[in-house]
């Protein structure tokens, strides 16, 4: 069923912030099959070349799929390091659809800069401001910009993608190295600021966090496909928890059509708790619950025990 505004019949908008490859392109993607419009950026492009991250995935790319999905949508070229970039994107979806109902911040690719199991002084400090830059700024900068718009409507929501549960980055992250634990921690305060921010207005501000994404750089490490992933787990078991990027879309495509989508203000919830609330699936029929089995088995379990009691 096509995601409407009732009153005026028209398709309901969505920004998809950071929609060139992995979870963002999927739930553009979704979205689009749910009957919004959306507008998709990247800024991987084939005319403008890669961005730093490196990867072939192009933003042109994702808009080909939306086609192929049968949907309208608008894939545009965006930095959103630049604040005036981004008033201006947020300027052509006001001029072209006259409003905008759902922002997906998945802005991110800091994890190049990532240096795991090296304390804060001996950590590359160029690169870990680049990854507050890209995980932190982005964010805001978007955020900043399109909630004006956002406000407009009578049912606004604003999703910030994120990197485990409120639990897990309410602690510090063993391992990950201190900007990337503060990446996360940043979006954790973004979504409980907005949320007291928010307070009976028309938007809700919320959290989202896949879990063991099975994003194009992941299978390529594991030297398999999407549709061969599960060779990966005779080297490593606990892959078996992974999950394709069509889940959690899914799952957010499926929240954006809540009419009372309010009653999750300032939670950040798991593609499972989505799974589970809207009964939704990863494309093999399963419902994956990586960080589950996290908190039973810990981060590091990688044998892959029990790990069907979490499908």
């Amino acid at each position: 069923m096509a995601s409407m505004d009732v009153e005026h019949n028209q398709p309901r908008v969505a920004l998809v912030a950071g929609a060139t490859r992995g979870a963002g392109r999927a739930i553009a993607v979704e979205l689009a099959r749910a009957g919004l419009y959306v507008y998709a950026t990247g800024r991987s492009s084939r005319a403008a070349g890669r961005s730093e991250i490196g990867r072939p995935e192009t933003i042109e790319e994702t808009g080909e799929l939306l086609a192929a999905a049968g949907r309208e949508g608008t894939a545009l070229v965006v930095d959103h390091e630049d604040p005036r970039a981004v008033r201006d994107l947020v300027a052509r979806i006001e001029a072209d659809r006259g409003r905008l109902d759902v922002l997906v911040n998945d802005i991110f690719g800091g994890d190049r800069y990532a240096q795991w199991h090296r304390p804060m002084w001996e950590h590359d400090l160029a690169g870990g401001l680049r990854m507050l830059r890209m995980g932190v700024d982005t964010h805001i900068i978007t955020a900043h910009a399109a909630l004006p718009l956002l406000l407009r409507g009578d049912r606004g929501l604003l999703i910030e993608m994120t990197d485990g549960t409120a639990e897990v980055n309410a602690s510090y992250r063993e391992g990950v190295g201190f900007f990337y634990d503060l990446v996360k921690a940043n979006v954790s305060r973004i979504i409980l600021s907005l949320t007291h921010e928010l307070r009976d207005r028309p938007v809700t501000a919320l959290g989202v966090t896949p879990g063991w994404l099975r994003s194009e750089a992941m299978l390529e490490g594991f030297g398999v496909t999407e549709a061969t992933w599960r060779d990966a787990l005779d080297k490593t078991p606990g892959f078996a928890i992974s999950e394709s990027p069509a889940y959690v879309a899914r799952g957010i495509a499926a929240l954006a059509q809540d009419p009372e989508v309010a009653r999750f203000a300032g939670r950040v919830l798991t593609a499972r708790q989505l799974a589970d609330r809207y009964g939704v699936t990863d494309t093999d029929g399963s419902r994956p619950d990586a960080w589950g089995y996290i908190a039973t088995h810990g981060m590091s379990e990688q044998s892959g025990r029990d790990v069907e009691r979490f499908r």
